[in-house]
């Protein structure tokens, strides 16, 4: 089968913002090129002695994802403009020129794993299946992710925040709502740090399948994670099958416009004195987020940072 690339140009700044919407459009994997100088992290990913030459940033992004032939390119198109239109409303995307290519068959899904090692956050070790686990990591929180086209491998700072926020507030027994579920890790972290039963979900069929095989590789159960696809801002019978004031725990690592939304409709999955745990929220559109958790009755309790990534916090207020 014969695939398109395309290839948009657009801002670092943008970069993450615009992965995230070409993978809710359903783009399986996008490619970044940049030329901005690495992280730390990424210097102890490269597990190399010399790391390669890097110029300094130029500000410019490259954004390369591949569509098959089966797809109705000119419609995927018009979504993606549309959408760029949008997001160009409040964060600089630069020229937005696409490029078009073909290419043969090629395993672009996969190729990209040569490149993934095992990595820390914090204590807790994140190993994809085909490494294993050395002898003195052997006592440590481990849980395993393998980089597939759903989101959440634990690498992006938005999922961190997440992780640490989830590791801070869930006891045993609670019960976790992850919406946006992508990969399944923050669900089966809430499992590995006491929570009885994660529900997770997602628009993406591919999340769910990713998070049913990453389930298999941590050896969770379906009894202790369920997952399911749908709209939970939009459907009505998504959040009736989710269950209305539930859950001890709602995390939702999304896109702020999406956050705004979602934000009044999910207060009703939330306990009382339930924790609401939201990131992907990129700086300067925080006060959106907070307003909108304020607007719906919920206190907002913390706000973490890491990066140009915010994560807030808030609770929803007990009855008495």
């Amino acid at each position: 089968m014969k695939w398109r690339k395309f290839r948009l140009k657009t801002t670092v700044a943008a970069e993450d913002i615009i992965s995230a919407m070409l993978q809710e459009l359903g783009i399986e994997g996008v490619e970044i090129e940049n030329q901005q100088p690495l992280s730390q992290m990424e210097k102890e990913q490269l597990f190399a002695d010399i790391l390669p030459a890097m110029h300094d940033g130029d500000g410019v992004s490259f954004l390369s994802f591949y569509v098959n032939e089966k797809v109705d390119e000119k419609k995927l198109l018009n979504e993606i403009r549309n959408e760029l239109d949008s997001i160009s409303t409040y964060i600089d995307t630069g020229e937005c020129v696409v490029e078009e290519s073909w290419t043969e068959d090629i395993d672009w899904i996969n190729n990209w794993k040569e490149h993934f090692h095992s990595f820390y956050i914090d204590d807790i070790l994140i190993a994809p299946s085909w490494e294993e686990v050395k002898e003195p990591d052997q006592d440590k929180l481990v849980i395993r992710i393998d980089p597939g086209t759903a989101f959440g491998t634990g690498m992006h700072e938005t999922t961190q925040l997440c992780i640490r926020q989830l590791r801070k507030y869930v006891t045993d027994g609670m019960r976790v709502l992850d919406v946006g579920c992508g990969s399944g890790i923050l669900g089966m972290l809430a499992l590995k740090f006491g929570a009885a039963f994660s529900v997770g979900t997602d628009l993406d069929p591919c999340a769910i399948e990713v998070t049913h095989e990453n389930m298999t590789r941590n050896e969770i159960a379906d009894c202790q994670y369920q997952v399911m696809i749908g709209n939970i801002i939009t459907d009505r019978k998504i959040r009736e099958q989710v269950g209305y004031e539930m859950y001890d725990i709602v995390v939702a690592n999304i896109l702020a416009d999406v956050l705004t939304v979602l934000t009044p409709i999910i207060k009703e999955q939330l306990k009382s004195g339930g924790i609401y745990i939201t990131s992907g929220i990129l700086e300067g559109k925080e006060q959106e987020v907070t307003r909108a958790i304020k607007a719906s009755g919920l206190v907002v309790t913390e706000i973490t940072r890491l990066g140009e990534w915010v994560s807030v916090t808030a609770r929803k207020i007990q009855d008495f």
